[in-house]
């Protein structure tokens, strides 16, 4: 409690985002980017737990473009259209059959309209004509004969709604499946609508049930869901994959489901499911407070998606399929030509066929495993938020940082893993994204009232010692003070010294101030590539720069850093020439020494500056080295103990030397690029080296001949081989030496 009690500042800050994510999830206070952030991790979660397996009960007939191409442009005629209704019954034998288009007009190319354009007086004149015409009359009325296919057949039509203000209403709607008088007092909060546009009276009375394919677009622009039941003046109509479901399952009444909540008055009880009733059978089926069911996309949409089996709708017409292939199926009738304008936008695809939304609906309602927001989403949300957001708020302040992250990765990770775990498990669709963000938010208030007021005290060390302190050390100094001592130790360390060529040019081009910029531009973008791999920066020396790694603080992997770090150095001195051939300036060249080893490490210096820094035998060494990298014309030299440290690189050896002030040749290396990504041609000509380099050592000046004559046919602009063509040339003319050691020997610094 005292600890609280301390701490209780900083529990208040961290309470702030539990606040703000209560009143987002009861709805006070609609926060936009947590119900886009839910929608996308529902997406997200729907696309990764999607089956993409193929549903072979239910097939599109597609009037796709290649339909259009052999039939004509759509609407078709009637004619046509019971022609394709009486294949797909008498030939193909299929169970049901849906339709995702609506017959709103009569059919203009019927013979029967064509013939009652001719005028009244023409038909007077031309009695004969006219009875003939009362005789053909059935049969040049398209819409009859379609209307007649549909007969006594296992078919649903289809129709829409419409919420525009003065919406209009055309053809006959369905019988409802519900009205007001059936909910007894309760209430739906289902879609409702002010007009429509359905199928003509002929074939509506063929046809009598009917669904509406409307959708519900999300605000931004996706359908994640259809409405199974919509409200029209009063009263209530089935969708089309409802109509569907329902007709396969013998027709069974609808009944509203309230949930059992005893405590809330009747009036206050949303339907929370549907529930077909025949005789004593019932099966529920879930849906949401706009009385809709998410759909269950299976998988990619379209032709090629391998949800659904697609049948182009010409295919059937012209009789092309095979007698009773298509036997029992569900086949729902619609489009996904791009002109006829029902791809949508869904969680699985961006031109998503609309007719398939349904047959993924009516696959989910088959299966019994349909996805859902269930009522008490909210009462879920506010517990997640409560318990999770009240243990960060008392936690955090009592903890370390390293286990702040820990608790509150542990939190999310709870809150995530229950989340999934109700939807794959019980199909439950539940808000996340509010106690997710409460969690990343409290975590970084409280980290940064920890920093910004609390760590005051430790700022101000920061501040007394960073003039003369590198800031690793520093940060050290920081997290434990009496822990640390700047006394001088012997470590092991890895030393960096880079010199950058060609400034005295440019200084004979460039006024001071420019040079100046361009200098401490160049410097500031190596530095930041030191510091980026974990380096100190112990010095800059005109136009040389030195660091070293593993101090202050220890870092075992010190080498590997380093030759990382002077590779990219490497890389981003080319980039700055590109740009300054593009500008017409000079370019810099670098040289880069790298030496591993043990030195003296510590603030050393006189009464009145001091500095962090290394001195040794071993620095010397890596001072040397960098003047090497001219010779052999390469930008980084690396000494044979770094080499040894850091094996995940591909290695060029150049040579074996002894430089000014040291007695015992010491082998230095070039690294060409991390080993798993040394390039093939690169690994042969490697190879070939390490051949010429033990010939070279053995005095075996012919073989070594024609090992040059290859790598030079491999790389011929490589200046190395140049050299050693030289050297072999001169030493060729020498007697054999059996004392050599294959040393060079480099008398200047």
């Amino acid at each position: 409690m005292r600890a609280i009690t301390k701490h209780w500042p900083r529990v208040a800050v961290t309470l702030l985002p539990l606040v703000f994510a209560l009143l987002h999830a009861a709805g006070l206070l609609q926060i936009g980017v947590l119900q886009r952030l839910d929608e996308i991790i529902y997406d997200a979660r729907l696309r990764a737990t999607a089956p993409k397996t193929l549903d072979d009960r239910i097939v599109i007939v597609d009037i796709d473009e290649k339909s259009l191409a052999e039939v004509g442009r759509w609407p078709w005629g009637r004619d046509k259209m019971a022609t394709l209704v009486n294949q797909l019954f008498d030939q193909q034998k299929i169970g049901i059959l849906g339709f995702d288009v609506v017959f709103a007009e009569a059919d203009a190319s019927s013979g029967l309209a064509r013939l009652t354009e001719l005028s009244h007086n023409e038909l007077k004149d031309q009695p004969l004509f006219a009875e003939r015409l009362r005789q053909l009359r059935p049969e040049l009325d398209f819409d009859a004969l379609f209307a007649k296919s549909l007969e006594n057949r296992a078919v649903v039509l289809s129709y829409y709604f419409s919420s525009e203000e003065d919406a209009g209403t055309s053809g006959v709607l369905p019988a409802p499946v519900l009205t007001d008088k059936e909910l007894s007092g309760r209430s739906i909060h289902s879609t409702s609508w002010n007009g429509y546009g359905s199928n003509i009276e002929g074939i509506a009375r063929a046809a009598p049930v009917a669904g509406f394919f409307n959708p519900i677009v999300d605000d931004d622009g996706v359908v994640r869901s259809l409405p199974m039941l919509a409200e029209y003046k009063g009263k209530y109509y089935e969708s089309l994959a409802l109509g569907m479901f329902r007709q396969l399952a013998g027709a069974p009444k609808v009944v509203p489901g309230y949930p059992s909540d005893r405590f809330l008055p009747h009036s206050y009880q949303g339907m929370d499911r549907l529930v077909l009733k025949q005789g004593d059978r019932t099966l529920g089926i879930p849906v949401d407070d706009k009385v809709a069911a998410l759909v269950p996309y299976r998988g990619r949409g379209g032709v090629r998606g391998g949800s659904f089996k697609y049948i182009s709708a010409s295919d059937v017409l012209l009789g092309r399929l095979p007698v009773g292939s298509l036997k029992d199926k569900i086949v729902l009738m619609g489009t996904t030509a791009p002109g006829l304008l029902d791809l949508r936008v869904t969680p699985v695809g961006e031109a998503y066929p609309g007719v398939e939304s349904h047959a993924n609906l009516i696959s989910g309602l088959l299966d019994g495993k349909l996805l859902f927001k269930p009522d008490y989403a909210v009462g879920y949300d506010v517990a997640m938020l409560t318990i999770a957001g009240l243990a960060l708020a008392f936690g955090l302040p009592l903890l370390s940082a390293t286990r702040a992250v820990g608790l509150s990765v542990a939190v999310a990770a709870v809150l995530a893993g229950l989340n999934f775990w109700l939807y794959l498990g019980y199909g439950l669709v539940l808000p996340l994204a509010a106690a997710l963000t409460m969690t990343v938010t409290a975590f970084a208030l409280n980290m940064s009232f920890g920093y910004f007021v609390e760590s005051r005290s430790k700022r101000d060390l920061a501040n007394l010692f960073g003039t003369y302190v590198p800031p690793e050390l520093v940060d050290e100094m920081v997290k434990d003070p009496d822990a640390y001592s700047m006394k001088a130790t012997n470590r092991e360390l890895t030393v960096m010294f880079c010199d950058m060529r060609g400034f005295t040019k440019m200084s004979e081009q460039m006024e001071p101030t420019q040079l100046q910029e361009l200098l401490t531009g160049v410097f500031s973008n190596l530095t930041s590539l030191i510091r980026a791999n974990r380096g100190t920066i112990d010095k800059y020396m005109g136009d040389c720069v030195m660091a070293f790694w593993g101090a202050p603080v220890e870092t075992p992997e010190h080498a590997h850093l380093a030759v990382k770090s002077a590779m990219e150095m490497a890389n981003a001195v080319r980039d700055i020439n590109a740009d300054h051939r593009s500008r017409g300036l000079p370019e810099i060249g670098i040289g880069i020494g790298l030496n591993t080893g043990t030195m003296c490490v510590g603030d050393m210096g006189s009464n009145i500056r001091r500095a962090y820094t290394v001195i040794g035998d071993s620095v010397n060494l890596g001072s040397r080295l960098e003047g090497l990298s001219k010779a052999y014309g390469v930008d980084i030299v690396v000494s044979e103990t770094t080499r040894n440290l850091a094996p995940d690189f591909a290695w060029q050896e150049l040579d074996r030397v002894r430089v000014k002030g040291k007695e015992q040749a010491v082998a230095i290396f070039w690294p060409l690029a991390p080993e798993n990504r040394l390039k093939d041609d690169s690994a042969s000509e490697l190879k070939t080296w390490n051949s010429f380099i033990k010939a070279y050592r053995l005095q075996n000046w012919d073989q070594a001949d024609v090992l040059l004559i290859n790598l030079m046919r491999m790389n011929p602009k490589k200046y190395l081989y140049q050299l050693y063509a030289e050297r072999v040339a001169s030493m060729r003319l020498l007697p054999f030496d059996p004392e050599w050691d294959g040393a060079t020997n480099f008398e200047t610094k």
